[in-house]
């Protein structure tokens, strides 16, 4: 059950003076959460309830702070975004950002105590606002916990058609793959697809001659037996080491032709990727 929040203006019409409430504040009895907003512990759980005192009837969580609450927060924000519409006065809050927009927001759902914009439309909203490398991984860790389904983003980026940034939220909503494990495979998947190459298929399955599925691969590219994996810290340890060695043996007396990247090469020399592996798919 959501806790008790009480104004400012209520405790003084409850008898207390400003005096006593400042005294019940200092003995920890009363926590301030938000501007002239209270409650009786500091449990940041409420925090934004205490904030949507403050907001007119008709604001909605979205954006950064929805996707979070939907499960997939992966592009993190200090700041508490909500979505208004357009021409709405808003109190200037410290930590909140508030999104004026044209388009309104079907069905808000209740979450942690606050109505909050459906998955998808925190999905596109994003996918339109930020960077293509910070779109794409959030669109598939979207799809892969379950927040909304492939049809649901289809249908949401339709419903923006004519606002700004649509045209990379369509074509990166139509790339969306649940099956991405990391951020940085999303990213890597991104890159090879903006240099030019195929799409290539994520979480790879490589099975024996008995079709026992064996290995699998970050990325890959079935037809032309090509793996990719992105290095990561994980690989640092020796029994790691140890076991990415057997497998890379198997792998390559089996005519796959694995390539490995890191940070590096993600962040800092994307075209040398695109290099690398163009001859691959290309002879």
């Amino acid at each position: 059950m959501a806790e008790r929040l009480y104004r400012y203006s209520e405790l003084l019409s409850a008898g207390l003076s400003r005096e006593q409430v400042r005294r019940i504040v200092g003995l920890s009895q009363l926590h301030r959460l938000s501007r002239s907003i209270y409650a009786p512990s500091a449990d940041r759980s409420g925090h934004l309830p205490a904030i949507f005192r403050r907001l007119p009837d008709t604001a909605v969580v979205g954006y950064h702070t929805g996707a979070q609450l939907h499960g997939f927060g992966d592009l993190r924000s200090p700041d508490v975004h909500v979505i208004v519409p357009a021409g709405e006065r808003v109190p200037h809050i410290r930590g909140v950002v508030a999104h004026e927009s044209v388009l309104p927001v079907g069905d808000p759902v209740l979450l942690d105590g606050v109505p909050c914009a459906p998955a998808a439309r925190c999905a596109v909203d994003l996918a339109r606002s930020v960077r293509r490398m910070d779109a794409m991984p959030l669109l598939d860790l979207c799809l892969r916990v379950g927040a909304c389904q492939p049809d649901e983003l289809l249908v949401e980026v339709a419903r923006h058609e004519r606002l700004r940034g649509i045209c990379q939220a369509r074509e990166l909503v139509s790339r969306a793959d649940a099956r991405a494990e990391c951020r940085q495979e999303s990213q890597l998947r991104l890159v090879l697809i903006d240099g030019g190459l195929p799409p290539p298929e994520p979480q790879l399955w490589v099975s024996d001659n008995n079709g026992i599925p064996l290995y699998r691969l970050d990325l890959g590219y079935r037809l032309h037996r090509v793996g990719i994996e992105y290095d990561g810290l994980s690989h640092l340890n020796r029994a790691r080491l140890q076991s990415d060695r057997s497998r890379l043996n198997w792998l390559a007396a089996n005519g796959w032709q694995m390539r490995y990247f890191t940070d590096l090469d993600l962040y800092r020399r994307p075209t040398h990727i695109i290099r690398t592996l163009s001859p691959l798919l290309h002879p």
